[in-house]
């Protein structure tokens, strides 16, 4: 609420000094192009901030948890960026006569999108500093014979990510062909076909991933060569458990920083859950069989 007064005051509080109509759009160029009127300028970004809100706040499934650390790391950018951009437009607009004299706000807005990270940076580092401390109790450990050895192995892989991965690698093949072949400038044509390629990439790496438990700890392995990977010798491992959870709850799909700590969220369902030594925060990947494995890591930790 506290932000939505504020977008919506903030052309109110400089109203004598505004023209009728505010300009509230610009292509590229100084002249602005598009305007709206004194109240619609103040009312529509505070709706569209309280739309966002609500969408983010409000639990559409019992299943959700009351607690959503993620929400802060969405809303916290977001509300920057929509009262930076109103702040630029009431600037733009400050002590003009008519809305076609604005002076284009470029250099603000690369202000306002450099404070939106921070804020999001922000956000997550408040989140995850209080993130509980103390790790919930470990999955019991199997009881291992002496002098047997026991591996466990599983395997995720999100179709949609693996999907999206091949469209934008696709693109990215599309728009080298056609520049090779002179249907375009570099200038048009290079970006889409380096921003494709990156997508791409790490579509491929983040959309499958396998756990793995042995002797040497967990091994966690992305990707269809198995790289880039993460390994913890069992010595490094506070405690093990197996967790239900929803994308909801990390903020997605994919590898992704929240409260919880890091989750790679492939689909909804089980996690095998770490604790790292020394950590405040875990590690979780959504894996079948997590039970298993969170027992037979708990087996090798305690048999060290």
């Amino acid at each position: 609420m506290a932000v939505a007064a504020l977008l919506a005051g903030l052309p109110w509080a400089a109203r004598d000094r505004l023209p009728d109509r505010l300009a509230t759009h610009w292509s590229g160029g100084a002249a602005p192009d598009s305007s709206m009127p004194l109240w619609e300028a103040s009312l529509f970004p505070a709706g569209l901030w309280l739309l966002i809100a609500l969408v983010l706040s409000v639990r559409w499934r019992r299943s959700w948890p009351v607690a959503r650390p993620w929400r802060a790391i969405a809303l916290a950018p977001t509300a920057a960026v929509l009262v930076g951009a109103q702040a630029c437009v009431v600037r733009a607009n400050l002590d003009r006569t008519d809305w076609r004299e604005a002076r284009d706000p470029a250099l603000a807005v690369v202000l306002v999108l450099a404070l939106a990270a921070l804020a999001g940076v922000v956000a997550w580092w408040l989140t995850t500093r209080t993130a509980s401390t103390t790790p919930p109790a470990p999955t019991p450990a199997l009881d291992l014979p002496e002098g047997e050895r026991l591996v466990w192995f599983s395997r995720a892989a999100n179709p949609w990510l693996q999907l999206l991965a091949a469209l934008t690698g696709l693109t990215a093949v599309g728009a080298l062909v056609a520049l090779i072949a002179g249907l375009s400038g570099p200038a048009v044509l290079l970006p889409v076909c380096v921003i494709c390629a990156i997508a791409s990439l790490a579509g491929a790496l983040f959309s499958s991933v396998q756990a793995k438990v042995s002797e040497s700890g967990l091994k966690v392995s992305f990707g269809p060569l198995g790289w880039p990977a993460r390994h913890w010798p069992p010595a490094a491992i506070e405690s093990a458990r197996a967790e239900r959870r929803q994308p909801s709850q990390v903020g997605g799909w994919g590898y992704r920083l929240s409260g919880l700590g890091t989750t790679v969220m492939l689909r909804a369902g089980d996690c095998l859950v770490v604790r790292p030594r020394g950590r405040r925060t875990d590690f979780a990947v959504s894996v079948d069989d997590a039970e298993r494995g969170a027992a037979l890591l708990n087996a090798l930790r305690r048999r060290d």
